[in-house]
């Protein structure tokens, strides 16, 4: 058989496909004219600060409220006109967790498999194993936390093809955070495909392959890690012998936050570092340490000045 052109293999891979989605609740609150598409397989970061349309759009995606243009479509359906079809493939965790006042944990994780259908018993109470679930406590009396577990079981325990997760570890410890992210390594190596939205920017960097940056409710960038850096911005850490002119240095193309405490010089350097190379070959320099920008500054980058008006 021939290979298919490229294009029919990117459509055929595609899971997430929205297409000018918009839900505008006016005074700029809302998504606008999203464009986005999730490949199958991949871990999709959705990164950005409180009110930039992150559960708006994963509330349009899982049909929760209705868009006022644009479409969406996910697995191959559309949104709205296949969505029970698609409650049955998706395993959804809200970003508001739902209440169930009298009842255990337990009952309300059967009461979700009774409507879902074929939901293996053995499987919901493996899950609740690995993260510590105390299936016969009232539900209504757990912490935040433990009522995140309910809601991640119930998430994982069908076997999805698609996760839709909207800050998943908010409340977890560190060790059920780091079950959280075996499960979901699990769930892809067997075929699902993930989409997640998280304040946890380091979690975000180690577990997603690409990310997209959003604010107003409008995609900024997509991409991954490396895709993100399109301007290469190091951090640059040094020792030197001598003392150091930090006026002199701020001088120098590229560099920039210039901080000097005594012999320690902290700045970035956002392109070439050849020329404070060059200042710092002519100089005796102790210790030298240069790192790219992680997730957290990468963001700061592109929010600090929205987050601080």
């Amino acid at each position: 058989m021939p290979d298919q052109p490229a294009a029919r293999r990117g459509a055929e891979d595609a899971v997430v496909v929205c297409s000018g989605l918009t839900k505008d609740y006016g005074q700029g609150n809302g998504v606008f004219d999203l464009d986005l598409t999730i490949r199958r397989g991949e871990v999709f970061g959705f990164v950005g600060p409180n009110g930039a349309g992150k559960t708006t759009t994963i509330r349009l995606l899982m049909d929760l409220i209705r868009p006022d243009g644009g479409s969406a479509t996910l697995l191959g359906l559309d949104s709205r006109r296949d969505s029970l079809a698609l409650k049955r493939r998706i395993g959804y965790l809200p970003g508001e967790l739902p209440q169930f006042p009298g009842v255990s944990a337990g009952y309300v994780i059967g009461l979700l498999a009774g409507l879902r259908g074929g939901v293996d018993p053995g499987r919901v109470r493996d899950l609740a194993g690995r993260l510590d679930l105390d299936l016969g406590r009232r539900y209504e009396k757990l912490s935040h936390g433990n009522k995140q577990k309910v809601h991640l079981v119930q998430a994982f325990m069908h076997a999805p093809d698609l996760l839709i997760l909207d800050e998943p570890t908010l409340g977890l410890d560190p060790l059920i955070q780091r079950e959280f992210r075996a499960l979901l390594a699990e769930a892809v190596a067997d075929g699902a495909t993930v989409l997640l939205s998280s304040h946890v920017l380091a979690e975000v960097e180690q577990i997603c392959s690409r990310i997209g940056l959003i604010r107003e409710g409008r995609l900024l960038r997509v991409g991954s890690m490396e895709e993100l850096r399109t301007v290469r911005v190091h951090r640059i850490d040094a020792i030197l012998r001598e003392g150091i002119d930090a006026a002199d240095l701020g001088r120098l193309p590229g560099v920039s936050e210039v901080e000097v405490d005594g012999d320690r010089l902290t700045c970035s350097v956002r392109g070439s570092v050849g020329p404070l190379l060059t200042w710092l070959t002519a100089r005796d320099v102790l210790e030298l340490d240069s790192r790219e920008l992680s997730l957290e500054e990468v963001f700061l980058s592109e929010f600090a000045p929205e987050i601080r008006e």
